[in-house]
């Protein structure tokens, strides 16, 4: 394997300030801009994992980088660039490792909520329903099943925690956080971000069931779409050709990693989480990969 091809999970960059590091991201500030670098390490639960998954920082950046392009028009976004030849020359040394696993992006006043939009009824959402027959305060119809296509996509805000687990709240604890003018406005745009990437997905075979988005306020108070789009990370990604309502879906998302940790009896709660074996790694880098292809179109690895 080629130095380029390891996985990456540490990263640092000399002479260049840390500003963040995420579960998956390390962000480095670069004055008036921001570098986001996606790393190859795996979250679930709320859990970094001791395993690395070969090409799934690339991905999730050229993804995005996708999303960003297509989607323009209905939001304006961060993303200034992911070619490492338009980035500063302090960051030229360092081209093999950032290649296609950085952007370049706007800095921006990040808004505290997750913006959660679901098409189909799964996962927390799923849970919800059979308790409440709500979802965020929404009601729905009787009778869904789990992994039922919703009469219209639902927009169900988050919180977001720095620590621990996003909850779920209603658009009026949202409009609390935000103000009802903006709420509304990103209520709108999440709504029409969703209609527009599900409909080209569906054309490659592939079933949005939801995602979620991230929000900010650019140097001129503009709302702009910032983070990741549409991504395995951010995004429950089903096969069209085997959806059928009434289960849980086969998953070309990190679900299957979910769905590993699930059966080894692990609590989800208690640290360390276990390592995922060498199989798991390889189906789950083989899926990052295979929805990378579909939706882009592209046959290269990234």
């Amino acid at each position: 394997m080629e130095e380029k091809d390891r996985p990456v999970g540490e990263l640092e960059i000399p002479g260049i300030p840390v500003f963040k590091k995420g579960k998956v991201r390390n962000v480095f500030d670069l004055g008036d801009r921001l570098l986001i670098v996606a790393t190859d390490r795996i979250s679930a639960f709320d859990f970094v994992l001791p395993s690395l998954i070969s090409h799934k920082g690339k991905v999730l950046t050229q993804i995005s980088r996708f999303w960003f392009d297509y989607t323009s028009l209905i939001c304006p976004n961060h993303m200034i660039s992911t070619e490492v030849k338009d980035f500063p020359a302090e960051l030229q040394p360092y081209a093999d490792i950032l290649e296609k696993r950085s952007m370049l992006v706007k800095k921006a006043r990040v808004l505290p909520v997750e913006c959660v939009v679901r098409g189909y009824i799964s996962g927390s959402a799923w849970k919800e329903y059979q308790e409440t027959g709500k979802v965020c305060g929404i009601k729905l119809p009787k009778g869904l099943q789990e992994s039922s296509r919703l009469e219209e996509p639902i927009f169900t805000p988050s919180t977001k925690a720095e620590v621990g687990h996003d909850e779920n709240i209603t658009f009026k604890e949202m409009e609390n956080i935000t103000g009802s003018e903006l709420a509304e406005k990103i209520r709108k745009i999440s709504l029409e971000l969703y209609q527009r990437a599900s409909l080209y997905a569906i054309s490659r075979g592939i079933i949005i069931a939801d995602t979620k988005f991230e929000f900010g306020l650019d140097e001129n108070g503009e709302l702009i779409l910032i983070d990741e789009l549409f991504t395995p990370d951010s995004s429950r990604f089903w096969p069209l050709a085997s959806y059928q309502p009434g289960k849980s879906q086969p998953s070309l998302d990190k679900q299957f990693v979910r769905d590993y940790l699930i059966s080894t009896g692990w609590d989800r709660k208690t640290p360390p989480p276990p390592a995922l074996p060498d199989e798991i790694i390889e189906q789950t880098s083989k899926r990052y990969l295979e929805i990378y292809q579909l939706l882009t179109g592209k046959n290269d690895l990234p």
